[in-house]
């Protein structure tokens, strides 16, 4: 090499250098040293240990906290990466449109994500207590479910006779029209009004559901309901960064592949499909990818849960591992063998996800 060149190189190492420590450190040496422990019986509590084997992996398959940990994740990382992924894309699409005032609303749905976490689950806790905003919510739109339906009913019966009549006179009109919806809305409100004021509809009585969702037993398609509830939880906290990520994708698409399909006669809804969902694709592989990891590995959510849910209704993985080393004797050697897991576990799925998965090229 040229002295120019170990010069460039030696600059470029003291840049990399905290980085490299940084990864040597907390991720090379943790993992090295993790995996070393995982076939051990060292605890907290004592200095010595012995080498144990598999030992400590067959203990965790035995263990049914560790089933339900591992139950827990699997599901919690399927239903939350589809749910960030289809909300993200679709907040993406709409914020991406050329509408007065979209950059406050761009900001606006962002917030979510650069909340303190701590805070959003202790205003979570309370939102999800049997008298919290939730279930009050619900008995709020029961009082008031006559009124919206019959709303509902009188709109659609004026945009339906609307349209119907237009079409008779020959005019292809759209069902959505929004002209015609805009006189079917004032319709709606002025017989809604009329009918409220007679006495025919009227809000009921509130009545907010007594449902518990934080230490409710039961099971909604095999997930307990406590981690329901942290699912939404997640789903909204994530969903903003994501969809920065689908944004940005979606604005370094050629304005002229969109302009191409619609002189081809394609609709915004085939446009949606077949223009922008394939040239997402390598955006969709990033996203899915990075929630995969994230929902896996999530962890601070149900700590600050405490003991607002019952532990073996949301506990998962990460939570497993650190409940095994921060409680009772201080199993670090079953620990490490969970962290092993969730380790061989992640990279499993993500080699899984990109080998049958979206792929990384656009089509």
């Amino acid at each position: 090499m040229r002295r120019s060149q170990r010069t460039e190189a030696l600059y470029a190492l003291l840049f990399l250098a905290p980085f490299l420590i940084h990864l040597g450190v907390f991720f090379v040496f943790a993992f090295v040293r993790t995996l070393g422990f995982s076939f051990t019986d060292k605890t907290l509590i004592g200095q010595s240990y012995q080498v144990v084997g598999l030992a400590n992996f067959v203990q965790l398959f035995q263990d049914p906290r560790f089933i339900a940990a591992l139950t827990h994740s699997i599901s919690f990382m399927l239903v939350v990466t589809t749910l960030q992924t289809f909300l993200a894309l679709s907040m993406a699409a709409i914020l991406n449109q050329r509408l007065k005032g979209i950059t406050f609303f761009r900001t606006v749905y962002y917030i979510p994500s650069v909340l303190s976490s701590a805070a959003v689950t202790v205003i979570a806790i309370w939102f999800f207590q049997k008298t919290g905003f939730l279930n009050t919510f619900i008995g709020w739109v029961g009082s008031v479910a006559p009124v919206l339906l019959a709303f509902l009913a009188i709109f659609a019966l004026a945009q339906a006779l609307q349209v119907g009549w237009e079409r008779m006179r020959g005019l292809p009109v759209a069902l959505t029209d929004p002209a015609l919806a805009a006189i079917s809305l004032a319709v709606g409100l002025a017989l809604t009004w009329t009918l409220v004021a007679l006495g025919v509809v009227g809000p009921r009585e509130a009545r907010p559901p007594e449902f518990t969702w934080l230490t409710n037993s039961d099971r909604f398609l095999g997930i307990p309901i406590p981690l329901w509830s942290i699912i939404m939880l997640n789903t909204f906290t994530t969903i903003p960064t994501l969809m920065l990520i689908f944004l940005a994708g979606l604005q370094d698409i050629p304005k002229s592949i969109y302009e191409a399909a619609a002189i081809d006669g394609a609709s915004p809804l085939q446009q949606f499909f077949s223009v922008t969902v394939p040239m997402l694709r390598p955006v969709t592989f990033l996203v899915i990818t990075l929630s995969l990891i994230g929902t896996l590995q999530m962890f601070d959510q149900v700590a600050l849960m405490g003991d607002a849910a019952p532990l073996d209704s949301v506990i998962v993985l990460a939570y497993y591992v650190f409940n095994n080393v921060f409680s009772g004797e201080g199993r670090v050697g079953l620990a490490s063998a969970a962290a092993i897991v969730l380790a061989l576990l992640t990279f499993a799925i993500v080699l899984l996800q990109r080998a049958l998965g979206i792929s990384e090229k656009a089509h």
